[in-house]
C-alpha cells in the first residue's frame, strides 16, 4: 500500500508507459494529487488525479496507467 506521505512537491509524475504525466504541486488532502499547471495541456489549468493511481514511489511517482488513460480520466480544475 502506498502512503500519501512518501508524496512530495515537484516530484515527477510517469504513467506506465514511461511517459510524463506531470509534476506533483501538492497533495489534496490524503487522497488526490494535484498536478502543476505548467504540465497542463495549455499551460493554465490544475489537474487531479487519485492516490489510489500510483504503483510505488521512488524518486518519482510512477502510476499504474498508461498516459493516455490518466489523461482521459483525470479531473481538470477550472481557472
Amino acid at each position: 500500500m502506498i502512503s500519501s506521505s512518501e508524496i512530495k512537491e515537484h516530484m515527477e509524475v510517469k504513467s506506465a508507459d514511461g511517459q510524463h504525466i506531470g509534476t506533483v504541486d501538492h497533495l489534496e488532502g490524503s487522497d488526490r494529487i494535484k498536478l502543476t499547471k505548467s504540465d497542463s495541456p495549455d499551460g493554465q489549468h490544475h489537474h487531479v488525479i487519485p492516490v489510489e493511481w500510483v504503483d510505488h514511489i521512488d524518486a518519482h511517482v510512477h502510476l499504474s496507467m498508461d498516459a493516455s488513460d490518466v489523461r482521459s480520466k483525470w479531473t481538470h480544475l477550472p481557472n
